[in-house]
């Protein structure tokens, strides 16, 4: 029986994870090892500065009071001992498309994992407090039972984004490019009792650009959106204009 480890950045309890345990426990062994609060917008940091502790809350499930990246590095060097066969992060309460990625905890931990040199995927809901978890966790099953093992690369991860509605209404899948968001109103000014002011970060929902091959659109249309993400951010097309410069500004002793 394959196993699977189950991470996420909404905490342990979250309702994401725990549904979809329970699916994938029909056919896999799974493994959760999660933080012990939510982590949004983690990223990919790790924890320096005081120590980690691991929690065992049942057997086959365990909370870190660290953040996500912690969560995959103790689960692979001090929890499971044996061989994984693939890392889920999600399912994310919420999407997690476009330039989201780079603040997303539940890509973050997807990424540790294939830097660790396994198949991993991040697992999102596409709107926040919308959607059933159920259904987004037996549409991962159903692409685990249909050989998605085949179709995964060492060199990059899975990002999947589930469309908010009922099982019947998915259209499908789609293989997808990052959008671009745009966010309006994105910092709030509130002001304490005394008068001093203070902030949010996050302000409304954002709309998105990008056209027909995008993420958002997928999901905009009741598709599972598919986006294959490596850690090669290099801008390889940019490489002649840089070497023409270089070319021309030659040092001269």
């Amino acid at each position: 029986m394959k196993r699977i480890l189950l991470t996420n950045d909404d905490g342990v309890f979250a309702e994401g994870i725990g549904e979809l345990a329970k699916v994938l426990r029909r056919k896999y062994h799974v493994t959760i090892v999660a933080p012990d609060r939510e982590r949004s917008a983690a990223s990919h940091s790790l924890t320096i500065h005081h120590p980690l502790r691991i929690f065992k809350i049942k057997e086959d499930k365990y909370a870190v009071d660290g953040t996500p990246t912690d969560c995959i590095i103790l689960a692979t060097h001090k929890i499971i001992k044996s061989k994984i066969d693939l890392v889920i992060s999600g399912i994310n309460n919420g999407p997690n498309m476009g330039e989201d990625i780079l603040y997303s905890g539940t890509v973050a931990a997807a990424i540790e994992a294939m830097n660790l040199g396994l198949p991993a995927l991040a697992v999102s809901m596409g709107f926040r407090d919308k959607g059933d978890f159920r259904d987004g966790a037996e549409i991962l099953l159903h692409m685990l039972e249909h050989d998605l093992f085949s179709i995964m690369s060492a060199e990059s991860i899975l990002n999947i984004n589930l469309p908010p509605v009922p099982l019947k209404e998915i259209n499908g899948f789609k293989v997808t490019k990052l959008g671009h968001r745009v966010y309006s109103d994105f910092i709030k000014e509130r002001h304490d009792p005394r008068g001093r002011p203070y902030y949010w970060i996050g302000g409304q929902t954002p709309s998105w650009t990008g056209g027909v091959e995008t993420d958002f659109h997928a999901v905009g249309e009741n598709s599972v959106s598919i986006t294959p993400i490596t850690i090669d951010m290099t801008k390889y097309s940019y490489y002649p204009q840089i070497e023409e410069w270089i070319d021309k500004n030659r040092l001269r002793s």
